[in-house]
C-alpha cells in the first residue's frame, strides 16, 4: 500500500502537486485524439470525461501527513518539521497533465453538436475537475498560475508567473457553480460518477476551506472577504440537505452504522454516500486497505484523547487520564474510536486469536478502512471494499461549521447536522448553550479561536476529527484553522507505566513487554514461565547498543515517543503552511517565485 497509495482529491495537500512544464500544458492527449475527428456527439463528450476519471477520482483511507498519525517518519510533513524540507528537496509541480487534458475538451466542445443539456452536463463535468485541481493547487501553494486553456508554443503565458489566490479562487467557485447549474442530478449510474451533487459538495467542501483560510490567515489579507466564501460552504450545504437525497446511515447498530461506510463491499444502498469508489471483485478490482492495519504507522495518543466518554464528557476532564493504560483507554468512550482504532481483543480472523498492537509504531494501529470480513482481503490490491469519495456526513459538518463561523448557528441546525452523527453512534447530543458556556480548556488550548461560538466551534471541530479520521482531510483541517502548533507538538504513542510485561488484548495477561536492553530481564521474572515464553519483547536498547526508533518520555515510563523528534520539531509560521516550488521549475521558469518566505 505505501508505494501504491490512493491519491487524495482535495484532502492531502502533498497530493496536489503539478508541473509547469510546457510539454504537459501544450500536448495533445496520451491517445492522440486530434479536435476535427473527435468532440462531434454528446457520446464523445461522454468518452473523453470518462478517461478524466483515473486522474481525479479516487478515495483516502489515512491521514498520513497530520497529527492524527504517530511513527511515520519520511512523510512530508515529518520533513518539514524537522527542518529538511525547502526548495531542492520538496516534490510536486509535476503533473499539470490533468489540466491539459481538462482543457483540451473545453477548448475543443464548442464543436459538439447535439442535445445542449448533454453537452452542459459533461462540460460541466469537466469543469468539476478543474475547479478540484486547482482547489489542490490552492491548498498546497496559494498564490499559482491559472490556465484556462490548452497553451500553445507561441502563447505569451506559457511561462507566466504565479496568478494571485482570490483571482484563481473566483476562477474555482465559477467553475463550481456552472458544474452544480448543468450537471445532471442523476448521471446513470449508481454514485461512482460526478453529478450535481458531487459538485455541490467539493463546492461545500472548498467555500469552507477557502472562507476559514482567510479568516485565520492574516497573511493573506483576505480576511474581509472570509464571509463571503462561508456563506457560499453553507448555501451548497443546505441544497444537498434540502434535495432529500441523502441521510446518514443509521440502522440503531451504533459503531456497526459508522463501520458500514468503510469496510463494505458496495455503498450502492448507502444514503450517506455521495460519491465512491467501487472495487468488485467480479471484474478483479481492488484496493489494499488492509495495510493501514499495522504497516508503518499507527495513530496518535492525540486522536485517541480526542473521543469522548459515553456520556458526552471529554476524555481529557477525567483525573489521571494521561497516565492510563491502553486498555483502560478504550472503556466507555464514543464507539467511533473502536472503529477507528485497533482495540483491545479485536481478532482479524473473528476468532478467538486476537490482534496485537506493537509499541514500536506507537500501539494504537488504525483499524477504520480495514477490511473485517478475511475474504475481502485475499492479497495486495485485492481488497473488494468501497470508498467513500463525499459522505453525506462530511456536508452536514460543513454546514455547522459555516454556520458557527459566521454566528448563525442555532440550536436547530446543530440537531439536524452534528447531532445526526453523534446520535448515530448513540451518543449524547452537543448542546450550543452549554458548549459556549464552558469551552473544553484542553481544546482551547490546541485552537486559536475567539469567537463569540468558541465552545461550539472546538466542540465541531473535535466532532470533525473523530467523525472524518484517516479520511484524509486533517492536515487541510490544521492548515486553514492556524493550528501549526498541532504539528509542532511531538506525535505521541499509548501510555507505558513502566518497564515489563503489558496487557493489550484486556483478559489481563501480558501479550508484550517493553524492557530496557537485552539482558535485562528483571522486570519480567515474576511472570509464569508460559507467558514470558510467549511475550513478544521491544527492547529500548539492541544487543549493538543502539537507541530503539520509540523511546518512553521519562525514560522507563511514560508515552511512547519516536526517535526523530528526539532533537525536537519546528513549525514557523505562516511559511509552513504553504509549500515551495522546487527548485528545478524556477529554473524552468524563472517568472514564478517563491512566497511566504520560502
Amino acid at each position: 500500500m505505501k508505494n501504491k497509495r490512493l491519491i487524495i482529491p482535495f484532502i492531502i495537500l502533498g497530493c496536489a502537486a503539478v508541473s509547469c512544464n510546457k510539454d504537459f500544458l501544450q500536448r495533445m492527449p496520451q491517445t492522440e485524439i486530434t479536435p476535427d475527428a473527435y468532440f462531434k456527439t454528446p457520446g464523445d463528450l461522454q468518452t473523453y470525461v470518462n478517461g478524466l476519471y483515473d486522474d481525479n477520482l479516487s478515495a483516502p483511507y489515512e491521514d498520513n501527513n497530520s497529527d492524527n498519525v504517530s511513527g511515520n517518519t519520511g512523510s512530508e510533513i515529518d520533513k518539514l518539521i524537522h527542518g529538511t524540507l525547502d526548495a531542492t528537496t520538496v516534490g510536486g509541480w509535476d503533473n499539470w497533465r490533468q489540466l491539459r487534458n481538462i482543457n483540451y475538451l473545453l477548448d475543443n466542445v464548442h464543436k459538439t453538436q447535439g442535445d445542449a443539456i448533454e453537452i452542459k452536463h459533461y462540460t460541466g463535468v469537466a469543469r468539476y475537475f478543474r475547479a478540484r485541481f486547482y482547489a489542490n493547487m490552492i491548498a498546497r501553494y496559494s498564490d499559482v498560475p491559472f490556465y484556462g486553456h490548452v497553451m500553445s508554443d507561441i502563447d505569451p503565458d506559457m511561462y507566466k508567473g504565479r496568478d494571485p489566490r482570490a483571482n484563481v479562487a473566483d476562477s474555482v467557485l465559477a467553475d463550481l457553480q456552472f458544474a452544480v447549474d448543468n450537471i445532471k442530478a442523476d448521471n446513470k449510474d449508481n454514485g461512482t460518477l460526478v453529478n450535481k451533487y458531487t459538485a455541490l459538495a467539493l463546492m461545500s467542501r472548498y467555500c469552507l476551506f477557502e472562507g476559514t483560510f482567510r479568516r485565520y490567515h492574516p497573511e493573506l489579507k483576505l480576511q474581509g472577504t472570509a464571509d463571503v466564501w462561508l456563506k457560499k460552504a453553507a448555501w451548497a450545504s443546505e441544497q444537498i440537505m434540502a434535495s432529500n437525497r441523502y441521510d446518514i446511515y443509521n440502522t440503531g447498530k451504533g459503531g456497526a452504522d459508522y463501520r458500514a461506510l468503510f469496510a463494505s463491499t458496495t455503498l450502492a444502498n448507502n444514503k450517506e454516500a455521495i460519491q465512491w469508489r467501487d472495487y468488485p471483485q467480479s471484474l478483479g478490482k481492488g484496493n489494499n486497505t488492509h495495510s493501514v492495519l499495522g504497516w508503518t504507522w499507527s495513530l496518535s495518543q492525540s486522536l485517541v484523547y480526542s473521543y469522548l466518554m459515553t456520556d458526552g464528557t471529554p476524555f481529557t476532564s477525567q483525573p489521571g487520564y494521561n497516565k492510563m493504560d491502553y486498555t483502560t483507554t478504550f472503556k466507555n468512550r464514543d464507539p467511533r474510536l473502536a472503529e477507528t482504532v485497533a482495540y483491545p481483543g479485536f481478532s482479524t480472523t473473528q476468532d478467538n486469536n486476537p490482534y496485537v498492537a506493537k509499541p514500536n509504531l506507537g500501539g494504537y494501529d488504525q483499524l477504520k478502512f480495514y477490511p473485517r470480513d478475511p475474504k475481502q482481503r485475499q492479497g495486495w490490491d485485492a481488497n473488494y471494499t468501497a470508498l467513500p469519495v463525499y459522505r453525506y456526513a462530511e456536508v452536514l459538518l460543513n454546514y455547522a461549521e459555516a454556520k458557527a463561523e459566521l454566528l448563525e448557528l442555532s440550536q436547530a441546525d446543530l440537531d439536524k447536522s452534528v447531532n445526526l452523527l453523534r446520535r448515530r453512534v448513540q451518543m449524547p447530543d452537543l448542546s450550543m448553550v452549554a458548549a459556549n458556556g464552558n469551552p473544553d480548556q484542553v481544546m482551547s488550548n490546541q485552537y486559536n479561536v475567539t469567537s463569540a461560538n468558541k465552545g461550539v466551534i472546538l466542540e465541531i471541530r473535535r466532532e470533525r476529527r473523530v467523525e472524518m479520521a484517516c479520511e484524509g482531510q486533517r492536515l487541510n483541517d490544521i492548515n486553514r484553522w492556524a493550528a501549526g502548533t498541532r504539528l509542532k507538538e511531538a506525535p505521541a504513542g499509548m501510555y507505558v507505566a513502566g518497564m515489563g510485561g503489558i496487557d493489550m488484548t484486556g483478559d489481563g495477561v501480558a501479550d508484550i513487554a517493553i524492557l530496557p536492553n537485552t539482558t535485562d530481564t528483571s522486570s519480567i521474572a515474576g511472570l509464569p514461565a508460559e507467558v514470558r515464553a510467549r511475550l513478544s519483547r521491544f527492547y529500548l536498547v539492541d544487543k549493538n547498543g543502539g537507541q530503539n526508533i520509540f523511546y518512553l518520555e521519562n525514560g522507563t515510563s511514560g508515552h511512547i515517543l519516536f526517535a526523530a523528534d528526539r532533537a525536537g520539531r519546528t513549525f514557523t509560521e505562516p511559511k509552513f503552511y504553504y509549500r515551495p516550488i522546487p527548485k528545478q521549475q524556477l529554473v524552468l521558469n524563472n517568472k514564478l517565485q517563491q512566497i511566504m518566505g520560502w
